[in-house]
C-alpha cells in the first residue's frame, strides 16, 4: 500500500517528519518498508539554458538547440514551438525514467544527434500542458536538479499491511492511525451535491438473487457526463501512489477506492439491457470477456453482475468490455457493493485474476460505507465530468449489518499484556480509532463496539491486541515466565524424533523442512500403483499453486524437489533428511497422519581433497547410514532383506532392501528408480530411505546399556562359501546367528566374488567370524568344534561348498 504525505495531509495535519512517521506507524502494526520521494525521478532532470537554436535541416517543425545542462553544452532536437535562446527549461539527461515509463537515451532524430530532452509539464507529470516546453523562472541555477530548484518533495510511504488490516488499504485508514498517534483530528471529506428532479429508481433497478454472496449493493446514477482526461489534481493524486490515470470517470472510482477503501465500478447505463442490475451466480461454462480483453469461462460458484440479458462484470474482481465507459458515454451507474470475501477469493483464484478491488474485497470492506462511497464518487464525477447527479440512492440490503458489542475485562487485559492499564486509558486508546466504549454494569468490564470498518475485530482478544498496539509494543517490558522447579520429561515421540535428528546430523545429513502440500501428480511420479493407500490424497480446496494441490502422502517428493533445486544451483552433493507427517485418507472424518523419517543422499561420498579422490556414494553408503541410525537407537534384531522387483516402486530393483525388525516392516532403502528420476527431472541418481517413526517408537528400547570392556582377546576365523548366485549374504549371517553358539561374538561379510574360477551361476561369499570367551583366553582347540560345526551346518543349509 502506497501513501503519499501530500494526500495524507488532506485528512489530518502531519507534524512528524517522514522517517518519524514511518517509525511510529511501524510501532502500531503498520510496517513501513520504505519512504521514497515520489519526485526522485527528477534527480536527473536539470535546469538547462538554451544557448542557441537553429532550424532542423531535414524537418520543418523541428529545431536543433544547444543546451547548457550545467555539465556541458549538448545538442537537443526539439519540436516545441515556444523554445527561445536564453530560455530556462527542464532538460532530462540520458538514463532518466520519465513518468510515461520511457527511459531516455541518446538518439539521432532525422540525422541530427540529440543527447537530452527539453520537457513540457506533461512530460514530467507536473501539469497537463503538453503544447510547449515548461518555462522556468529567472534565477534558477543552471545544472541544479529540477526537484531542488522547484522545492518539489512528496515522500511516499510503502506500507506492508498484514491481511487483517483491511481498513488501512485506504488513505483515510492510514490517516486515522496517524491522527491517533499524533492526537490530531481526522477530517473526513465533505460530501454535498445538488441532485436533479429525476429519481434514480425510475431509470435503474437492482435485484440481488444471491444474498449470501452479496449482502449489500448500492448504486447512484449521473446524466450528461463528458468523458475526458481528468484534471491535473486528480491525475496527480493517482500518480502519487502508482495508479495510472485513464479517464475522469474511471479515475474517480479509483480515487474513491484509494481514499476510503471501497472498490467501485462505473457502468455505461445506456449499455445495460433493461437499465437494470441483477446480482446472481454464473451458469456453469458461461463465457465472459473481462476488461483486459481475455475470454473467461465461469462456473456455478462465481458471482456475476448482470443486466437484463447478460453478465457485465465479475463481482468484486473486474468489469466487462460490454459495459465499460467509452468516450461517448453520457449516463453512468456507479456500483458500490459489499461482496462475500470468500466468494471473491475463490473467484479470483479460479480465474487467476487479482486486482486492487479483489484484494480489498477478499479482506473485507466496510458494510456501512457503500452508500457514502457511491455518493462521494457521484460528487466528484459531477465536478470533473460536468455531470448531473440523479436524485436518490438504490440500496439493496438483504443482509443488514448490525454492530456486535464485545465485553472486555480490564483485569484480563492487564494479565494478558503484563502491564497495568486502567479503564480510562483503554477508553482513550480505543475511542481515538473510532471504537465506541461504554461502562458495563460490572466494575471491571467495558462494553466496546468496533466500528463497521474494523471487520477483523470480533472478540475480546482482538481488543486486547488493539490496546497493546495503541499503547506501543515497545512499552511492554520484557519479563521472564515463572518456571516451576522439578524434573520434566519430554514426550517419548518428541524424544525419539530428537534422537533421530541428532544421529543423522552427526552422520553429516542436513535437516530440511518441505511443504506439506505437493503436486497432484506426485504419487504418479513415484510409480505408486492404483491400490496403494498413498495414491489416494487429500485435496487442498484453495491451493496456492498447482504444485501444492494435495497434502503429501510421502516425504520423498519433497526431498526430490529439494534435490532438483540444489542441482539447479550447481550443488551436486547432498545429504538431507526430513521428519514429518504424511496424510493418508481414511474412512474417518480426518485423514491418518503417520510420522515418517526420510532421507536422501546423492553425489559424492566424500569431497575431493589432497589425500583422496572424490568417490560417488552408493547403496551401501545409505544402507550403512540407516544401520548406524538403528544401532544408535538400540533397535535390536533389525535386518535388511532384498525387495522383489514387483515391490520396488520408486526404488531400483536389485538395489533396494526392505528393513525389518522383529519380522515387521519398518522402512525401505534403495537407489532411486530411473523412471522416478526422470519424472522429477533429476540429472543424477540418488539413494533414499524411509522409516516409519510410529513403528520405531514401539520397538526402540529406552534401556541404557553399560558394556564391559572385554577382558580377554578374541580369535578370528574367516570362512568362504561357494553358493548359488541368488542366495543373499544376510541369509547366511542370520543362519549363523540363529545357531546361538556361546563363543561366537559376531559375524560379518567382507568379500563377494563371482566369475572364473567360480562356476557359472554361483558366487563366493567370505565372512569373518569373531569368537571370544568372557572367562579365559581362547585357543584353537577351544573353538575348533564350534567353528567346524558352524561350517558344516551352513554348507548343508545352503548347498554350499568350500573353495579348492
Amino acid at each position: 500500500m502506497k501513501v503519499s504525505l501530500s494526500w495524507l495531509r488532506a485528512y489530518t495535519p502531519i507534524k512528524m517528519d517522514p522517517a518519524e512517521l514511518a517509525e511510529a506507524l511501524t510501532q502500531v502494526g503498520l510496517a513501513v518498508d520504505a519512504v521514497i520521494d515520489r519526485y526522485r525521478y527528477l534527480d536527473t532532470v536539470m535546469v538547462g539554458r538554451i544557448v542557441s537554436l537553429e532550424a532542423h535541416p531535414a524537418a520543418d517543425k523541428l529545431t536543433v538547440c544547444r543546451v547548457d545542462t550545467g555539465r556541458g553544452v549538448v545538442p537537443v532536437v526539439c519540436g516545441a514551438p515556444n523554445v527561445k535562446a536564453g530560455m530556462l527549461a527542464p532538460v532530462a539527461l540520458p538514463g532518466t525514467l520519465l513518468p510515461s515509463g520511457a527511459t531516455l537515451e541518446v538518439g539521432v532524430i532525422r540525422g541530427q544527434r540529440s543527447e537530452a530532452m527539453l520537457c513540457s509539464a506533461a512530460d514530467l507529470a507536473l501539469g497537463t500542458d503538453a503544447g510547449g516546453i515548461m518555462r522556468l523562472k529567472a534565477g534558477a541555477v543552471v545544472g541544479t536538479p529540477l526537484n531542488t530548484a522547484l522545492a518539489l518533495s512528496d515522500p511516499v510511504l510503502e506500507i506492508d499491511l498484514t491481511p487483517n488490516r483491511a481498513d488501512c488499504l485506504s488513505i483515510l485508514g492510514v490517516a486515522r492511525e496517524a491522527a491517533a498517534i499524533q492526537k490530531t483530528r481526522l477530517r473526513y471529506p465533505a460530501i454535498g451535491i445538488p441532485e436533479t428532479d429525476e429519481r434514480v429508481h425510475r431509470i435503474a433497478a437492482v435485484t440481488i438473487e444471491a444474498p449470501n454472496h452479496c449482502p449489500r449493493y448500492a448504486a447512484r446514477a449521473l446524466e450528461n457526463v463528458a468523458v475526458k482526461p481528468s484534471p491535473f489534481w486528480l491525475q496527480d493524486r493517482l500518480l502519487s501512489v502508482g495508479s495510472r490515470p485513464i479517464n475522469n470517470i474511471v479515475d474517480v472510482t479509483n480515487f474513491v477506492m484509494l481514499e476510503c477503501g471501497q472498490p467501485l465500478h462505473a457502468f455505461d447505463l445506456d449499455r445495460l439491457a433493461g437499465n437494470r442490475i441483477i446480482v446472481r451466480t454464473a451458469a456453469a461454462g458461461e463465457a465472459f470477456v473481462t476488461l483486459d480483453g481475455k475470454d473467461r469461462t465461469l462456473d456455478a460458484e462465481m458471482l456475476m453482475i448482470c443486466d437484463g440479458e447478460k453478465p457485465v462484470a465479475v463481482a468484486g474482481v473486474m468489469g466487462g468490455l460490454n459495459s465499460e465507459i467509452e468516450a461517448g458515454t453520457t449516463r453512468v451507474l456507479i456500483e458500490s457493493a459489499c461482496f462475500n470475501p470468500v466468494s471473491v477469493r475463490k473467484t479470483s483464484k479460479k480465474l487467476g485474476l487479482s486486482t486492487d478491488a479483489s484484494r480489498r474485497f477478499e479482506r473485507g470492506v466496510d458494510p456501512q460505507g457503500t452508500v457514502a462511497a457511491a455518493t462521494r464518487a457521484a460528487a466528484l464525477m459531477a465536478e470533473v465530468a460536468a455531470g448531473a447527479v440523479v436524485a436518490g440512492v438504490i440500496d439493496q440490503h438483504p443482509r443488514p449489518w448490525s454492530a456486535s458489542p464485545i465485553r472486555l475485562s480490564v483485569s484480563r487485559t492487564q494479565r494478558l499484556l503484563g502491564i497495568p492499564v486502567s479503564k480510562k486509558k483503554i477508553t482513550r486508546l480505543l475511542t481515538a480509532i473510532d471504537f465506541a466504549v461504554e461502562n458495563a454494569p460490572e466494575r471491571d468490564v467495558l462494553t466496546v463496539t468496533p466500528p463497521s470498518f474494523r471487520v477483523d475485530v470480533s472478540r475480546p482478544e482482538d481488543l486486547v491486541e488493539e490496546v497493546a498496539r495503541r499503547s506501543g509494543f515497545d512499552t511492554i517490558p520484557t519479563t521472564y515466565p515463572a518456571v516451576p522447579a522439578g524434573e520434566r520429561h519430554q514426550a517419548p515421540r518428541l524424544a525419539l524424533r530428537q534422537r533421530i535428528k541428532t544421529v543423522l546430523t552427526g552422520f553429516g545429513f542436513t535437516e530440511v523442512i518441505t511443504y506439506s502440500f505437493v503436486h497432484g501428480l506426485a504419487a504418479e511420479r513415484l510409480r505408486l500403483p492404483a491400490d496403494d493407500p498413498r495414491r489416494r490424497t487429500v485435496a487442498v480446496l484453495n491451493p496456492l499453486t498447482e504444485d501444492q494441490a494435495v497434502m503429501r502422502s510421502s516425504l520423498i517428493p519433497g526431498l526430490l524437489e529439494t534435490m532438483r533445486f540444489n542441482l539447479a544451483q550447481q550443488v551436486r552433493s547432498l545429504k538431507i533428511f526430513e521428519a514429518g507427517k504424511v496424510f493418508i485418507p481414511s474412512d474417518a472424518e480426518l485423514p491418518q497422519e503417520p510420522e515418517i523419517i526420510a532421507g536422501l543422499w546423492t553425489g559424492a561420498r566424500a569431497a575431493l581433497s589432497w589425500h583422496g579422490k572424490e568417490m560417488p556414494c552408493d547403496f551401501y553408503d545409505i544402507q550403512g547410514a540407516v544401520e548406524g541410525l538403528l544401532g544408535a537407537l538400540k533397535l535390536e534384531g533389525a535386518r535388511f532383506t532384498r525387495m522383489p522387483a514387483q515391490e520396488c516402486l520408486y526404488t531400483q530393483p536389485g538395489h533396494s532392501a526392505r528393513i525389518l525388525a522383529e519380522d515387521r516392516p519398518i522402512g525401505i532403502v534403495g537407489e532411486l528408480h530411473p523412471q522416478v528420476r526422470d519424472a522429477f527431472e533429476l540429472k543424477q541418481t540418488a539413494f533414499v530411505f524411509e522409516l516409519d517413526a510410529d513403528s520405531l517408537q514401539a520397538l526402540v528400547s529406552e534401556t541404557k546399556y553399560r558394556l564391559r570392556i572385554p577382558r580377554f582377546p578374541a580369535l578370528v576365523r574367516d570362512i568362504t562359501l561357494i553358493l548359488d548366485q541368488d542366495r543373499e549374504a544376510c541369509e547366511v549371517l542370520d543362519a549363523a546367528v540363529d545357531m546361538r553358539l556361546d563363543l561366537l561374538e559376531s559375524a560379518h561379510l567382507f568379500d563377494v566374488f563371482s566369475g572364473e574360477p567360480i562356476p557359472a551361476g554361483q558366487k563366493s561369499l567370505s565372512f569373518r567370524l569373531t569368537y571370544r570367551s568372557p572367562e579365559k583366553t581362547l585357543g584353537d582347540e577351544d573353538i575348533h568344534d564350534q567353528h567346524q560345526s558352524l561350517t558344516e551346518r551352513l554348507m548343508a543349509a545352503f548347498h554350499a561348498t568350500l573353495p579348492g
